[in-house]
């Protein structure tokens, strides 16, 4: 859990190599203010302007984009056209609450993952996704 107050969150952004501008501080304010989430960028626009923040979408994504190449954010692609933004940027997997589109950290012992191939020459894994989809019982009319 990374919980960050004003100060931190601007010291934060300047060890990362950022501005503090004020876009950013208000966006880094709503991400690491509390306990770890997950966020899309459509969200996070609708949580700063509810606070009465003036900042267009297309600035969220690029401070998103920011913070990931920062290292301050993990990115999760979970289809074409769903991407979530992680604040816990440990090496962890996700599930999925389908149609809701929740996401949620499952816990880093409860998956183990065998048979990866090699990697080609000159180059590593850095991390391994997995993103378990999940349903309600009712979902299925089960």
């Amino acid at each position: 859990m990374r919980k960050l107050g004003s100060t931190s969150i601007e010291k934060t952004l300047r060890d990362a190599g950022l501005r503090p501008t004020r876009q950013r501080l208000a966006l880094g304010n709503q991400l690491f203010a509390g306990h770890d989430r997950h966020v899309t960028a459509e969200q996070l626009h609708a949580e700063v302007s509810t606070e009465g923040e003036h900042v267009s979408l297309a600035t969220v994504y690029n401070t998103l984009h920011q913070f990931r190449h920062a290292g301050l954010l993990r990115e999760i692609a979970i289809d074409s056209n769903k991407t979530y933004f992680d604040t816990n940027t440990s090496n962890h997997n996700h599930y999925l609450l389908e149609p809701e589109g929740e996401l949620m950290d499952i816990e880093s012992d409860s998956i183990t993952i065998d048979g990866l191939p090699e990697p080609p020459e000159g180059m590593r894994i850095s991390h391994i996704d997995v993103v378990v989809r999940l349903i309600r019982d009712e979902d299925t009319g089960e």
